[in-house]
């Protein structure tokens, strides 16, 4: 398909330049960006491992985001792929392409909108893609804690890997919280649900992550994403990743 080919070679573009995940992620209300925050920034994260023995398998986690700032708009690009074989077979591949848009109003209260394109070889579906709007709340905003929401209305459309297709609206709430332990260590807990008529998708993901230097930190995380009523091809209704990656920052 003419779509999903540009938008695995947007993916690609964007994995390239190295422009991975500010710390939140595109679905979990990231708060704004800092008043010394930089016009243009972009984080990296990759992770893998290789394991050869009485098992041989390998995994694959990469993640880039690009940033800018004009004005009261926050722009955000994001890209990620997955990756799992075991003997020989793949067991998870997953490709994901995002757009996020961020308009401040007056105190703690912001405009929020974003596109999702993602693909999930074992899921039942060909691909999906996402467009949710609405308002956001900045609840705390430092020194140590900094929390946020957001809900709205959205759209999303499914292609079944037998060739159909259905629009579904959808209702979207979001929360994340972060905690600087200390100056070079923070955790973070986000959560978000999209409701509609025929499943529910919740998505979750712990982390900690410590600074190592100025660009580099590690991040160890747990990421959960559950569909209350995948297809019937699908492999298993809840994808759960736990991961120990590098985070590069610019």
């Amino acid at each position: 398909m003419l779509v999903s080919h540009h938008l695995r070679w947007l993916l690609c573009a964007l994995l390239g330049i190295a422009a991975l995940p500010v710390h939140a992620d595109l679905f979990y209300a990231p708060p704004a960006p800092q008043e010394d925050a930089p016009k243009m920034s972009g984080e990296a994260e990759l992770g893998y491992t290789h394991l050869s023995g009485n098992s041989n398998s390998r995994t694959l986690l990469a993640k880039g985001r690009l940033t800018w700032l004009t004005g009261r708009h926050t722009h955000t690009l994001r890209g990620e792929t997955r990756s799992v074989q075991e003997n020989d077979e793949t067991s998870t591949e997953q490709y994901l392409v995002a757009g996020r848009e961020r308009y401040e109003l007056q105190g703690p209260h912001y405009l929020f909108g974003f596109g999702r394109w993602e693909k999930d070889r074992f899921s039942g579906y060909d691909y999906q893609f996402t467009t949710i709007g609405g308002y956001g709340r900045q609840w705390l905003a430092g020194p140590d804690h900094i929390l946020s929401t957001e809900f709205g209305p959205g759209y999303r459309h499914d292609a079944y890997v037998d060739g159909k297709d259905e629009d579904l609206g959808l209702v979207y709430a979001a929360l994340d919280y972060r905690w600087d332990l200390s100056e070079g260590a923070y955790f973070e807990q986000a959560i978000s649900t999209e409701a509609a008529t025929r499943n529910t998708t919740t998505r979750s993901i712990t982390s900690l992550t410590a600074q190592l230097n100025s660009h580099l930190a590690l991040k160890m995380s747990f990421e959960l994403k559950n569909n209350t009523n995948p297809p019937d091809d699908a492999t298993s209704n809840t994808d759960r990743t736990t991961s120990m990656s590098l985070l590069y920052s610019w």
